[in-house]
């Protein structure tokens, strides 16, 4: 019978060697490999949890990027809805960058515009950011887009060294990477969310939505224009050089100015009705969907769910906390904050406009708005008594909207 080997003798004062290893991965110890096992899971379950709150656990984005375009109008609650698209862990998003197309050649009016704005976009969903050498300053870095820090992605890793808290924090942080970090960021997240305000047709977007390579969807969000006109007025300062742009810079007395530029975004809700629901092309349907302030504010979660649902996003848990948050708090906005999004009463928000505008203003707005406010489910108030009286509720349900006769432009 074959035995074992002795061990070799050790001289006297010399170190015992290791001890000869049993087969190619020596002693197999299943608790330890059990606990090697759950210590692994433990640390991707923790990492991942980490990037669902600040960042895509998947970085990669694993199907076709998806591309939305919120399209609105000033003072509609678009920096509230942008955000709410900003905050999720896989959207990539921008704020407004046609305000450059707008700026750089501001003495041109709204319509000549439109092919630059077009083809701004077409580059950006491509997360190609070279077209942005045409408007920003030759030594361009991310600090050089308009409201930049409006955008989560780029203000957490791996756009910035660390991830930002606010505002303040992202720009003094985040703020020297230059364009190749933003394409790359850009190219890692599954949606990319492009707002604009400066649309007043979508005949222009055709070519967009046409585009094999682009995967568009539309989120139209709108707002009662009395509502709308009682903020543009706290913020005339900061959109009057907008105004004169969309009037074509015709010579308007001032005391018109906000009427008529009310008057156009209320004739482009009509005309992008048309074109989107009532004689949709076939590269459209589907692809569109309005939203009412009114009713985010009234239900948020609800219709926050709706509209990820539309776009392919899911709600978290985080996201839900995130909304109700900054829907119910104590605040209603204030002149200095044109563009910040901070904890408010979303309905007080809304209704606002009733206790504060004139009745005289909140008649020419009426007659200047009749078929874009019925045509978007707005009653109107034919005296200052009922115009104050809250109980009395002026959002039509959607089922219950009037039919497109009673539009007109």
């Amino acid at each position: 019978r074959r035995t074992s080997a002795p061990p070799p003798k050790t001289a006297p004062g010399a170190r015992p060697g290791p001890a000869p290893p049993r087969g190619p991965w020596g002693r197999f110890n299943p608790k330890t490999a059990t606990t090697l096992i759950i210590v692994h899971g433990a640390a991707v379950v923790l990492l991942c949890s980490w990037f669902v709150h600040f960042g895509p656990c998947n970085f990669a984005p694993a199907g076709p990027k998806v591309h939305v375009l919120l399209l609105s109008s000033w003072r509609s609650g678009s920096s509230f809805l942008g955000q709410v698209f900003s905050q999720h862990p896989s959207v990539f998003y921008l704020s407004e960058p046609a305000w450059h197309v707008w700026t750089k050649k501001w003495t041109s009016g709204a319509q000549a515009h439109r092919i630059a704005v077009r083809d701004l976009l077409r580059h950006l969903y491509r997360c190609d950011f070279s077209v942005m050498g045409s408007y920003l300053p030759e030594k361009r870095s991310v600090s050089s887009m308009f409201m930049w820090t409006h955008s989560r992605a780029l203000c957490s890793p791996p756009a910035c060294p660390l991830t930002a808290t606010n505002d303040t924090q992202c720009r003094q942080i985040c703020h020297a990477q230059d364009m190749k970090k933003v394409e790359e960021t850009c190219r890692g997240y599954s949606h990319l969310v492009i707002k604009e305000v400066r649309f007043f047709e979508l005949e222009s977007l055709y070519p967009l939505l046409q585009d094999p390579n682009l995967n568009i969807r539309i989120v139209h969000l709108v707002r009662d224009p009395r509502a709308v006109i009682r903020s543009r007025e706290e913020s005339a300062k900061v959109l009057r050089r907008d105004n004169a742009i969309i009037l074509e810079h015709r010579n308007v007395p001032a005391a018109e100015n906000n009427y008529k530029v009310m008057q156009e975004i209320c004739r482009s809700h009509i005309r992008i009705n048309e074109r989107a629901i009532l004689k949709p092309p076939p590269f459209l349907e589907g692809r569109y969907k309005r939203i009412r302030y009114e009713d985010v504010a009234r239900n948020p979660l609800k219709e926050m769910n709706d509209i990820y649902k539309f776009v392919g996003l899911k709600m978290t848990k985080q996201m839900e906390e995130w909304i109700y948050k900054v829907t119910h708090g104590k605040g209603k906005g204030s002149k200095k904050e044109a563009f910040q999004i901070t904890s408010r009463n979303a309905i007080e928000v809304s209704q606002a406009w009733r206790t504060v505008l004139q009745h005289s203003k909140v008649k020419r707005i009426q007659e200047l708005c009749k078929g874009a406010m019925s045509l978007l489910g707005y009653r109107t108030v034919d005296s200052e008594k009922e115009q104050k009286r809250l109980d009395i509720d002026l959002l039509v349900p959607l089922e219950f909207r009037w039919g497109p006769d009673h539009a007109d432009y």
